[in-house]
């Protein structure tokens, strides 16, 4: 028997934000699936839109796996883990003795495929999947205000900044064409598909005339 596995599915156990009030609660299953999702349209716009070449598939693989240590350690919210240097060199030893019990779950024959999820991850792999985790945060800020939850908006723009600090135009593209959705009710999204003769061309084949 091997528990690999079923440690990973108890990731949708481990709730998310938990020092704040939700209107949206979240778990890190959830968070995951986001963040990959993200990782993914962040490198295909790098590739597409501004002619970058990026290992799309290895960073989305690695985005999947990029919380995989909360099942063992919990998720410990930002403002604990950054309140001061001590404390975030502890959690960062206890996060890398965590990734080194799950490496050693996965069956020898396995192990060296799953060892880079876990252990030293490419360096360029892993800013992509940082610059999602922190566009998935922005995003879940704004769809908590949009359900009239005022507990994220120091959080909105805190984030706001760092993601300015980032310096990547990918996600400046993303927050352009596509963040303004995310503030809008089931119904004025399907309005919006209607009045965007964009969207409709791709549903039909036809140009939207």
């Amino acid at each position: 028997m091997n528990p690999f596995y079923a440690y990973l599915y108890r990731l949708r156990l481990i709730r998310r934000w938990g020092l704040m009030q939700n209107a949206v609660p979240e778990n890190v299953a959830e968070h995951s699936f986001h963040v990959a999702l993200l990782t993914h349209a962040l490198c295909t716009i790098a590739v597409r839109v501004f002619g970058k070449e990026v290992p799309v598939e290895r960073a989305v693989l690695l985005a999947l796996y990029h919380d995989a240590t909360e099942v063992i350690t919990g998720d410990i919210p930002s403002p604990v883990k950054h309140h001061n240097r001590t404390i975030l060199q502890g959690f960062r030893e206890l996060e890398s003795l965590a990734a080194e019990r799950l490496c050693e779950m996965v069956p020898g024959e396995l192990r060296e495929s799953y060892r880079p999820f876990f252990r030293d991850p490419d360096p360029e792999l892993l800013r992509w999947v940082k610059g999602a985790d922190l566009l998935d945060a922005y995003l879940k800020c704004v769809i908590e205000i949009a359900a009239g939850n005022r507990e994220f908006l120091v959080a909105k723009r805190e984030i706001e900044e760092r993601i300015r600090r980032l310096k990547m135009p990918e996600v400046d593209y993303f927050l352009e064409h596509f963040g303004p959705s995310f503030e809008k009710s089931l119904d004025e999204l399907a309005e919006s598909e209607e009045s965007n003769p964009g969207i409709n061309a791709i549903e039909t084949g036809h140009d939207g005339q």
